[in-house]
């Protein structure tokens, strides 16, 4: 599996961070050719279930659904990738910091079924940058 660990201090609050990071239809907004689309009814909780659909048209792509498997707001939740293509887990904890503010770590571990092992490292990268991307985005942007 490959492994991906972000951590990002943020001058919003814990309960801000936390609302902006478990935004999931947001999170598509930040991933280039994805759409998020929560299939389970409000509000988020354990057992909740979004789809993150990756591709140009209908024909051309592949969906990553996740399942919300710990809901602890506003401190932690992980979700269980549960697709044919991507499987793993991730993690996001939000913890305040004593000056205010808040502390995100976002730690996710993914496989993609069909790539060897010895590409993890390479696949771990691409997370860092592209899950960075996600979390810088979602601190950043006031939704």
């Amino acid at each position: 599996m490959a492994h991906v660990r972000i951590v990002r201090e943020t001058p919003l609050s814990a309960a801000e961070a936390w609302r902006r990071l478990t935004d999931w239809e947001r999170h598509g907004e930040l991933v280039p050719l994805t759409h998020v689309t929560v299939t389970t009814p409000p509000p988020t909780a354990a057992g909740t279930v979004f789809v993150a659909r990756t591709g140009v048209g209908s024909r051309f792509g592949f969906d990553d659904p996740m399942e919300v498997v710990a809901w602890q707001p506003p401190r932690r939740c992980r979700l269980v990738k549960r697709g044919r293509l991507v499987t793993g887990w991730a993690e996001v904890e939000v913890r305040p910091l004593g000056a205010g503010g808040a502390r995100v770590e976002w730690r996710e571990e993914l496989r993609v079924r069909g790539v060897p092992a010895l590409a993890d490292p390479v696949l771990a990268a691409a997370g860092r940058l592209m899950f960075g991307r996600v979390v810088n985005g979602l601190l950043r942007d006031g939704s």
